[in-house]
C-alpha cells in the first residue's frame, strides 16, 4: 500500500483489532454502500455476497465494527436501529415522519460538538446528536395532493 491509498477493508479491520473474517468485510462494504441501513438490509447485503449468515452473527459483527469506530449507529425513536459509515464527524440526520427515509444533516453550527450545551453538569462534552424529524419531499408532495 503507498500513502496515496486508502487502506482495505482488511486492512481496516486488522487496524481496529479485529479478525479479518468474509463476514465483516462483506458487512462493512454493505453498510459503507448502503444508506442508514436496517439489521435486516444488512443481512441480506451480507447474505448476497457471501451465502448463509445468521441474523445473531451479524448483530455480533454489528456491535463490533461499531465499538471499533468502523461504523456507526443511529436510533431515531420509534425506528429501528440504523446504520452508516460516516464516522469521525460529527454529523445530525434528518428523519421523515411518514417513510422513515433518513439523510444526514452537517454540522448545525460551528464546530464539534456543534451545539453548546446550558448546563454541561460537569460532563466535557464532545458529541451532540441531533435528529430533525419533517416530511421528505415525496411525503410532502403526497399529504398535499
Amino acid at each position: 500500500m503507498t500513502a496515496s491509498q486508502p487502506p482495505t477493508t482488511a486492512e481496516e479491520l486488522r487496524g481496529a483489532g479485529l479478525r479479518v473474517t468474509a463476514a465483516r468485510v462483506a458487512l462493512l462494504e454493505t453498510v459503507r454502500h448502503g444508506d442508514h441501513l436496517d439489521v435486516e438490509t444488512i443481512a441480506s447485503g451480507v447474505r448476497e455476497r457471501v451465502g448463509h449468515i445468521s441474523l445473531q452473527a451479524v448483530y455480533d459483527a454489528l456491535y463490533a465494527l461499531t465499538t471499533a469506530g468502523l461504523i456507526r449507529r443511529i436510533e431515531p425513536a420509534g425506528s429501528p436501529a440504523r446504520f452508516e459509515g460516516r464516522v469521525g464527524d460529527n454529523h445530525h440526520h434528518v428523519l421523515c415522519r411518514s417513510c422513515g427515509a433518513v439523510a444526514d444533516v452537517d454540522c448545525a453550527v460551528g464546530e464539534v460538538p456543534c451545539l453548546t450545551a446550558s448546563d454541561a453538569h460537569g460532563f466535557v462534552i464532545d458529541e451532540a446528536e441531533v435528529i430533525y424529524w419533517g416530511l421528505c419531499p415525496a411525503c410532502t408532495t403526497v399529504s398535499s395532493s
